[in-house]
């Protein structure tokens, strides 16, 4: 199970934290990487690190909240590598705050970061899917976009909005050999949760079933096997991946 030797893997948000995970998991199962990051320097380091270990990889500056910059992006990588098989739109970012408190600027930015990012890209690649008969789209989502979240309204809409993006999107390209689904991760040990206080900690822990937090790894594995050929026949699907946290349809 896994083996995507010779396919051609696009991961966002890939030179660290979840999408860096899947980037060394993919890799393992003999893809060719492609990471889009903001941070050209990570970026430059995942990639260098990566060839280091014989891996192929390769690195493009794109910025998801920004249409050109991903316009720019796409034709960039299609023109190197003639196109994108496996695309995993895992970049994304939070701005916490109380639906009254927020402000307009912090819920269009995780929108269009989370969201919005990932349509764009997606159009941007999917012709070439289309004409060759085969794709794997893999849209990170998150626990919040299932069972919502205070303080993160605009966190919780973007990955809302990711799912119903997935199911639609499978919809409209599952005749043409291409599936779409979704990993939504729970309480996952990244810098992002890093900053969390002890005492919001201890709460998340509770209602997690099997008692502790999910690794970058554990998500990496669920997207592997999304993009293999043994989940072809699998396709509109949220893989919850969150210790029970969450049990639902």
């Amino acid at each position: 199970m896994g083996d995507l030797q010779g396919r051609i893997a696009l991961i966002t948000g890939g030179a660290q934290g979840i999408g860096r995970a899947i980037a060394d998991e993919l890799a393992a199962a003999g893809a060719t990487i492609l990471l889009a990051d903001v941070n050209e320097a990570k970026l430059a380091e995942t990639v260098a690190e990566m060839e280091s270990r014989g891996k192929t990889a390769a690195g493009f500056a794109i910025n998801v909240a920004n249409q050109e910059s991903i316009k720019a992006g796409a034709k960039a990588i299609q023109e190197k590598f003639g196109k994108v098989e496996i695309l995993v739109n895992n970049a994304g970012i939070t701005r916490d705050n109380l639906a009254l408190r927020m402000k307009p600027e912090d819920w269009d930015l995780v929108l269009n970061i989370n969201l919005t990012g990932a349509f764009l890209l997606t159009q941007a690649l999917l012709p070439k899917m289309l004409r060759n008969g085969w794709g794997r789209i893999v849209n990170i989502a998150s626990v919040v976009g299932r069972t919502g979240q205070a303080g993160q309204v605009n966190y919780a809409a973007s990955k809302a909005g990711l799912i119903g993006f997935t199911r639609s999107l499978a919809r409209e390209v599952a005749s043409r050999g291409i599936t779409v689904n979704a990993v939504a991760p729970g309480y996952i040990e990244t810098p992002m949760t890093a900053v969390l206080s002890e005492e919001v900690t201890k709460t998340m822990m509770a209602t997690i079933p099997l008692g502790r937090g999910g690794t970058p790894k554990d998500v990496a594995q669920a997207v592997k096997f999304l993009a293999s050929d043994a989940a072809s026949y699998i396709t509109g699907h949220v893989l919850d991946v969150n210790g029970g946290m969450f049990m639902g349809g």
